[in-house]
């Protein structure tokens, strides 16, 4: 297993998946992610989503870092975080709201579970 990795479609299969239609909100998002590193509680590739709408919870911590697309997370107390290509931001565990792809966004991340 190589101790340097590079964060690229290329560097991992794609694997295919949507939220569950109990998160569902709107639209018919769908996701691919290419999960460059999967070890012990530590996940870290690029993300990819189409438009739509979902609720999310996290138990776990996300780093961010926007590569291209829109999106608004949303807080349940009605915070809205406005996102684009070039922002970074880290989700903790606890929050939940739901999170709206505008525009098909491509994120890199890195999660600590």
């Amino acid at each position: 297993m190589p101790n340097f990795l590079r964060l690229t479609a290329s560097a991992a299969e794609p694997e295919y998946d949507a939220p569950p239609a109990d998160k569902l909100i709107s639209g018919d998002p769908q996701f691919t992610t290419w999960n460059v590193e999967d070890r012990n509680g530590l996940y870290c590739g690029i993300w990819q989503s189409t438009p739509g709408k979902w609720r999310i919870s996290y138990e776990e911590w996300e780093y961010v870092h926007v590569l291209e697309g829109r999106s608004v997370i949303t807080a349940d107390d009605g915070t809205e975080h406005h996102l684009a290509a070039g922002d970074s931001f880290v989700l903790r565990p606890g929050f939940s709201g739901t999170w709206e792809v505008l525009e098909t966004l491509r994120k890199e991340y890195v999660i600590l579970s």
